[in-house]
This record gives C-alpha cells, structure tokens and sequence, in this order.
C-alpha cells in the first residue's frame, strides 16, 4: 500500500490513515484487531501489520487464509513483515533468542514497510502510528516519518505507570539494584501503595541485562515521546492512576476492547486450533464448570501443574481445561500427571485451545482458574465471572493485585513455586459453592455494570475514544 493505495483510501484530506502494528504475542494481536476495527467504523483508512510467523499460526489455526481482515471489514488492509527467523523456528522454546530479534532485526522490516506506506509528504500528513508500547521504535519512526505516534497500551494503566516511572523506582531502591527495598512503595504518581512482590516480574528482578529489560526500557524511552496513549482500560476502575497519567501526556482510557456482541470475532486471531466445547458445556447444570486456561504466553513447571491438577480433581468440580500444547515446554507436550485423565473421567475435558469468549458465556461456567492476563480479566469480567489467580509473568502478578484485593473479584491461589494441591482444592470449593463465590460473583457483577456503562454511549470509554478520534481526524487531515 503505497502512496496511491493511501490516496485512494481517502488519506491527505479525505481519510486519515492508521497504521496499526501490535506486538507478535497472541494477548497482544486480539485488542489489536478490535482496536483496528473501531477506527476503521470511524472512518480511518487501516492498515494492520502482522508477522509472518503470528499469520502463520493464525492461519495453521483454521482461520483467516491470506488476509484475516477479509470479509469483517472494509477500510482495513492487511500487510505481512519478517521477524528475521524462519517460520519453522520454535519461537517459545528459543524465547530469548527471539526477543532478541524483535528487538534488533524487526524493526528494520517495519522501517521498510514504513517507507512505502508514508514515504512522501502527502502520504505522512494523512497517516498516524498506532503501535504496541512495547516496541522499542515507534517514537523514532514517527519523527523519522513526520507522522503522529500514538502509544497502545494492551494492559492496565497501574502496569503503565509503574513502567513509565522505573527511574523512581531505580531511585528509591525498589528496582535494579543488588538487594531491593522490601517496605511499602507509596512515591509512585497516582498509586497509592503498593507492595514490591505485587510489581510485574520483571521489575522485581535482579538481573536487569536481560532482552527483555532491555526492550523494556527502550520501550519506554519511547513511550515518553508518543504524542498520545491509548489504554485498554476503564477510567472507573483506575480512576487516580489515569488521572496522574493525564498529566504527563493526552491519555485515553477506551477499553474494555473487546470482540463486537462478546462473541467469536469475526477476524481470526486465535494463534492455535479451537475446539468446539459448546456440546459438552450444554450438558453441565449451570455454574457447575471450573474453566482453567493459563493464557497464549508463559509457562508453568511440571510440578507446579500437577500440584494443580491434583488439588482440582480432589476439589470435585467439573472443569474445563486448556492445556495449550507448549504450557510446559515445546519438549513436554503431554505435562499432566499420570492417570489424570481416567480419574477426571466423566466430569472434566482437557482441550488444546478454545474460544475463550464463547466459554465464559456460556451458563454452564461457574468460575475461572486464570493467569491473570489482562485480556482474560476483561473478559471474565464482562462476563461475570469470578476468578482464582495463578499469575506466572510479567504484568500478571500486579493484575491479581487488581483483582483480588482491589475489585474483589477474585482469590489468589498460591504462588510461582509455591503453590499446593490442598490449597487449590480449598479455594475451589470456596469459589464454587461457598459463600465466598456468593459474595465474588455480587462484586464481579457491580464491576460487569461498570465495564458496559462505560462502553455505552455517553459512557466515559465511548467518549474517550471520540476524543481520541476527533483529535486523530484533526492531525492527519480527515473531515468529520
């Protein structure tokens, strides 16, 4: 799409034009795609760019063919870039070898893309970057070009804010030392207290050399320098996290960013094949199924799995587990214990992956054994869905934090390392038939309230993202 394919869309006076790159991770295409698809209704001209690799697994899902996009939506364009390695390459089992080249090697791909998109001044004047945080380019593309970058946040604004002040962190003794402040964080803009062991896993690391700190703080260099900061978030929810944040730079709260109804999407963008639960699902009494999924990314051990499984079958609850093929290691693709499967007979099924929205809809589901992912809260939430917390990585750890002891609308479950069989069983039975999951499910359905009001017109996401756009449409040259 190259100057005339932007003129013909409309760029340079008619409609601005939106380049919208997310991360190569699943958690981070899915609002992605959605975030696309609302600017395209809003009149933009999109362009959505995905890896080779993440289109691959996309389309080896059973979604998608060519081009995701065709069919759901006119106005998005679908363009494909390398990441630098082949499409056969494990990228979950090498992971530090990947990030390094989403680091050093994609960016040049994205460079060249870049340059046939907008290479000229009338193109530039039409076209904004809307481009994941966590690249570690976008604000220097964006000068480069002459265009607007605008900053897309896939998680909470309290993760943000964390990130974005590390030098406070760095200068208080809370993060990249030899031995970390232990006592209570309370100088952080618009966070009033937080513990260190509720800071993302990478910010409660020694070893801050690694890839993905180094993304991290280039990232957030970056990030520093985007005109504008659109978060997946509720304003309701972070309401003093959001207003701190304001006042470093234009910041937008328009989430919950989820797939049109909360239903199937209609653009593929699951990374792996789903499995058809609905049958089973109909079957169980209502709110009876455990659903466990740990999300698309991080990993558990072994142990760690089985003390879980364990701790599951002695709960008595029908469940529902994805167990996605690498949850332990590309090389252990069959991690639960032996005999699970005979004693899980007739109350539970173990699928590879599934359409998560359709199976927190359903009725039949009573409660969510989660990660903690960002997108899997929101989408239990809209589906009023109480939650038990196992956080693996990064962001997860913070979000139950979120979760559990500021919304109450979930329990922890243990720890990395420390998580027991007893425990689990314990908080199942709480969840699902006492009076604990009384009171989570009261919370979760307030919290359910909050989400669709603010999504509805007038509500405080709706009129967010109409500013966001109002003000895109102004600098790129569109006519309302």
């Amino acid at each position: 799409m190259g100057q005339e394919a932007v003129a013909a869309n409309g760029g340079g006076g008619g409609r601005p034009h939106a380049v919208v790159v997310p991360y190569p991770l699943q958690g981070h295409v899915i609002p992605a795609v959605h975030l696309a698809l609302r600017l395209a209704a809003r009149g933009f001209a999109v362009t959505f760019v995905n890896t080779e690799s993440v289109h691959q697994q996309i389309a080896s899902g059973g979604g998608g063919g060519d081009d995701i996009f065709a069919g759901a939506a006119a106005g998005v364009r679908y363009e494909l870039v390398g990441d630098g390695f082949p499409l056969g390459f494990d990228r979950s089992l090498n992971h530090d070898q990947y990030m390094e080249g989403v680091l050093h090697v994609l960016p040049a791909h994205v460079d060249e893309l870049l340059r046939r998109l907008i290479g000229d001044a009338d193109a530039a004047a039409a076209t904004c970057l809307v481009v994941d945080t966590f690249f570690v380019w976008p604000a220097t593309f964006a000068r480069k070009f002459g265009v607007p970058y605008v900053s897309f946040w896939t998680e909470p604004a309290l993760i943000f804010t964390l990130y974005y002040h590390m030098d406070l962190l760095t200068k208080n003794g809370h993060f990249n030392c030899k031995e970390p402040r232990k006592d209570t964080i309370t100088y952080v803009p618009g966070v009033a207290a937080i513990e260190p062991r509720e800071l993302m896993s990478y910010l409660q690391e020694t070893d801050t050399t690694t890839v993905v700190h180094r993304i991290i703080f280039k990232a957030f260099e970056e990030a520093r320098a985007a005109d504008y900061v659109v978060c997946n978030t509720v304003e309701e929810l972070e309401p003093s996290t959001i207003a701190a944040l304001r006042a470093e730079k234009p910041f937008y709260a328009v989430g919950p960013i989820l797939p049109a109804g909360f239903a199937r999407s209609a653009v593929a963008t699951s990374m792996w094949a789903e499995s058809d639960c609905s049958q089973w699902l109909a079957a169980q009494p209502p709110a009876s199924v455990l659903y466990i999924s740990f999300g698309s990314y991080a990993h558990v051990t072994r142990g760690e799995l089985h003390e879980i499984a364990r701790g599951v079958l002695a709960s008595g609850a029908r469940f529902l587990w994805v167990m996605r093929p690498d949850i332990v290691s590309s090389d252990d693709p069959d991690p639960l214990p032996n005999g699970f499967a005979a004693a899980a007979a007739g109350r539970g099924v173990v699928v590879p992956w599934c359409c998560q929205v359709e199976v927190l809809s359903h009725p039949a589901v009573g409660a969510f054994l989660t990660h903690c992912g960002w997108n899997s809260i929101l989408e239990s939430v809209w589906a009023g869905v109480p939650m038990l917390c196992f956080p693996l990585l990064t962001d997860q750890f913070t979000n139950r934090r979120l979760v559990s002891r500021e919304w109450r609308v979930g329990v922890p479950v243990g720890d990395r390392g420390a998580v027991v069989a007893d425990e689990v069983r314990a908080r199942i039975e709480g969840v699902m038939r006492g009076e604990e999951g009384e009171r989570l499910r009261e919370q979760v359905s307030k919290m359910r309230s909050t989400l669709k009001a603010a999504v509805a017109p007038g509500g405080s996401s709706q009129r967010s993202f109409d500013e966001l756009v109002d003000e895109l449409m102004c600098r790129c040259g569109g006519r309302r």
